[in-house]
C-alpha cells in the first residue's frame, strides 16, 4: 500500500503520525468546520471539482462561528491541490478539516488559532446500489433551523442530527434518511440536497428550508438550466416526494442518486428515470472534462 500523507497547518505528515489529545474541544463538543471534496481523472489529468466554492464556503463557515483559522481561500486551495498531488490521487474525496486540538476544559475559543488539515483518499460511490437506486425513510428527527444553529455552516457538531437520522433509517431497512424542518417542509437528506421531476419540472425545497446549500446542488440547477429545464426552488411538502415522478439527490457523496422509493411507496417507476438520467450523465461528464460547457469548474492538479 502507498504512504499517505497527511497535510497539517502547511506540512505533510504520514497518516499515522497526526494525533489529536480526546481532550480538545473539537472532540468534547463538535467545535470542527469541514468540507467534502471530489478530484476526478479527466483527460488533462486530475481535476478537483469547484475548488473555489468550496474553499470560500470552508471559510465562511468559520466567519459564522469567529473560529480563527490561519489561513486564507486561496492557501487552502493550494493547499488542497498539493495533497491530491503528494498522495497521487486519480478519482478521491478531500477532506480539508479544522479543529482545535489544546487540551482545555471548555468550549469558547474563539481567540485560539485552529490547525488545519487536508486528507485525500480514492474514492468510489457513495451508495453500493447507487445505479439501481435507493431508498428512503422521511425521518422522525427533524432538521435543525437558523433559530437553532446556522444551517449554512458546515460544522461537525451540525451533524448529530443527521447521524440520528440515517441510524433510525438504516435500523428501519432504509438506505436514507429524507429530513424535514420545524414547519414540516422536507429540508434535505442526512448529507444530500433533495431535488424532485413532476411533469418535466424539477422542484427543489428553497433556501428558507433550513438544509445546507450544497455545491453539488447549485451545480445541478445550472446543468439544468443550461438545457433549457425549468427549475423551481420553493417549500416541498412531504406528500410530494410520493406524488412526483422522479426523485434524486445531490451531493458531494452521493454524486446524483436516483431515490426510487421514499417510506415504502414506490416513486414514478421505481427506478431512475429519464430527467435524473440525463443530468447524472452530463454531471459525469462534465467532472470527467468531456463536457466544455461548465470546464470553469475544475481546476487541474
Amino acid at each position: 500500500m502507498m504512504q499517505q500523507y497527511i497535510w497539517l497547518n502547511g506540512k505533510f505528515k504520514k497518516f499515522e503520525d497526526v494525533k489529536v489529545h480526546v481532550f480538545t474541544p473539537t472532540i468534547q463538543y463538535g467545535l470542527g468546520i469541514f468540507e467534502g471534496i471530489r478530484c476526478y481523472k479527466t483527460a488533462k489529468g486530475v481535476a478537483v471539482f469547484r475548488l473555489s466554492e468550496h474553499a470560500r464556503r470552508f471559510v465562511e463557515s468559520a466567519k459564522i462561528y469567529k473560529f480563527k483559522l490561519g489561513i486564507t481561500q486561496r492557501q487552502l486551495e493550494n493547499a488542497v491541490v498539493e495533497t491530491v498531488r503528494k498522495n497521487k490521487i486519480k478519482n478521491g474525496y478531500i477532506r480539508p478539516f479544522a479543529f482545535y486540538d489544546n487540551v482545555v476544559m471548555g468550549f469558547f475559543y474563539p481567540e485560539v488559532q485552529m490547525n488545519v488539515s487536508i486528507t485525500a483518499i480514492e474514492y468510489g460511490n457513495y451508495f453500493k446500489n447507487k445505479e439501481a437506486g435507493i431508498k428512503c425513510k422521511v425521518s422522525s428527527w427533524q432538521k435543525v433551523n437558523s433559530e437553532i444553529l446556522p444551517p449554512q455552516a458546515k460544522v461537525s457538531g451540525n451533524y448529530i442530527s443527521s447521524f440520528l437520522s440515517r441510524l433510525d433509517a438504516r435500523d428501519s431497512g432504509f438506505d436514507e434518511a429524507i429530513m424535514v424542518s420545524s414547519d414540516g417542509h422536507v429540508a434535505e437528506g442526512s448529507g444530500e440536497n433533495v431535488f424532485l421531476v413532476k411533469e418535466g419540472r424539477l422542484i427543489t425545497p428553497s433556501k428558507g428550508s433550513n438544509f445546507l446549500l450544497g455545491i453539488t446542488r447549485d451545480s445541478v440547477i445550472k446543468m439544468a438550466q443550461s438545457i433549457g429545464l425549468v427549475v423551481e426552488e420553493r417549500a416541498v411538502h412531504r406528500e410530494e416526494l410520493y406524488t412526483c415522478d422522479e426523485l434524486f439527490f445531490t451531493g458531494t457523496a452521493a454524486e446524483i442518486t436516483p431515490v426510487v422509493d421514499v417510506d415504502k411507496r414506490k416513486v414514478g417507476s421505481g427506478k431512475m428515470g429519464p430527467i435524473t438520467k440525463m443530468l447524472s450523465d452530463k454531471f459525469s461528464r462534465t467532472v470527467s472534462g468531456e463536457d466544455k460547457e461548465f470546464e470553469e469548474w475544475l481546476t487541474y492538479v
